[in-house]
Formats: structure tokens, sequence, C-alpha cells
């Protein structure tokens, strides 16, 4: 990435520069949004964008809050150095209103497309993490969320133990059956249903230990562009 630095840019009379964010799958615009020196700092030392907001009059970590964050691939200058293009891979929807982009009507799909491919509803996880966090925020009674986290690490680690082996003797179940010829769909949707176990009690799990499942999808991220 050849970006550039804070003294190549051309800021405004306010300390201000526009910047066009845009997904780096597609090109696709998903918002616009201010960089002051201090944000375009903190963008490229951290590879999170930050941006500046004029209503907070702050520095502000593109989903900070939310969780849905975007990580820098490139960023450059326009012809003369008074616009920024960012480009980015966005965890989740970039838009307030749960879209993929800010120009995007209401009620657009959040995700991202996948060459011609239907996208696989990751985006809905966020829907999930937001209830999991909440109970351990208030621990209502009578969830069994609240009790699982309740028990603590060993409680929460058990079930992932648990669900870990269901998901492995499910594979296994439907592995048997395609084998034989027969027919999958009972086999096929036990195995999503473990897996789904798995994954919420993995979620559970991060909760009880208070990281976020964002700190896990940098790591992917991570060791893809390793």
């Amino acid at each position: 990435m050849n970006a550039p630095s804070v003294a190549d840019v051309r800021f405004g009379a306010d300390g201000l520069v526009p910047a066009i964010v845009q997904d780096a799958a597609d090109g696709r615009v998903l918002m616009l949004a201010w960089m002051d020196a201090e944000a375009l700092g903190a963008t490229l030392a951290t590879g999170e964008v930050h941006f500046h907001s004029r209503s907070r009059g702050r520095l502000w970590r593109k989903g900070e809050t939310s969780g849905n964050v975007l990580h820098l691939v490139d960023l450059a200058a326009d012809c003369d150095a008074d616009a920024l293009l960012v480009t980015v891979e966005p965890t989740g929807p970039t838009c307030h209103r749960d879209t993929r982009s800010c120009f995007d009507p209401d009620g657009a799909p959040a995700g991202r497309p996948t060459a011609g491919r239907p996208t696989q509803g990751f985006a809905w996880i966020e829907e999930l993490w937001d209830v999991i966090a909440s109970r351990a925020a208030e621990r209502p009674d009578g969830s069994y969320t609240t009790r699982l986290l309740d028990g603590g690490v060993d409680a929460a680690g058990r079930k992932v133990a648990e669900e870990a082996t269901e998901v492995l003797l499910a594979a296994k179940d439907d592995a048997a059956t395609e084998a034989a010829g027969g027919d999958r769909s009972a086999t096929r949707a036990a195995l999503a249903g473990e897996a789904a176990d798995l994954v919420y009690h993995a979620l559970v799990l991060l909760a009880e230990r208070g990281v976020d499942p964002a700190d896990v999808i940098g790591v992917l991220r991570a060791r893809h562009r390793a």
C-alpha cells in the first residue's frame, strides 16, 4: 500500500478532507465521511478506518460501538490531494440502518455479493451476538444463556466441548449415509443443527471471557492475508 502521509494531504480550512469508502471486493461505494489529520494518522497506524465525527467533535473509529469495523486495504489521494479514496474490507453492514452501503435503500441486503452466488447470511450472527452480549450485561432470570454465563468458563467451555463432539458424530453419520447412497436430508439437517449449537456456545464462551467476535474475525483476516 502506497498511502499518502498526513503531510501530503491538503486539508480544508476546517481541517477536514472528504473520505470516500469503497469495498475492496467489488468497488461498491459504502459511505462518505470526513478525516482530519488525527483520523488519517490513526487509520494508517492501526489498519482500522477512523474518521472525524463532526456531530461529536472527536475522533471516531468506525464500528467502535456496532462492531462493524472497516479494515484498511488501500488509501489514495486524488490528483489535488484534497479528497481520499479508502478501500476496505468491511465487517458487517457499513450503514447504521444495517444496509451494506449508506447509498442503499432501506431494507437492502447487509452482506457482500460473492462472485454471483448468494451470500451465506453471516451478518445475522451480529444479531445473535447482540442477544448474548445483552444477557451477559443484564443476566435476566430464566435465560439459558444467563445460566451458562453464571456457571463461568467451565459451564460454557464444557458445552463447547460437548457440541464439538456432536458435530463430529453428525458429520460421520452424514458421511456414512453418503457412502451407502442413502438419503442425506436428515443427516445434513442434523449436522447443521449441531454446528449451530457449537457456534452459539462458542459465542457464549467468548462473552463469558469478555472477548469480542471481532477479535476472532481479525485473526482470520490476518491469517488470510499472510
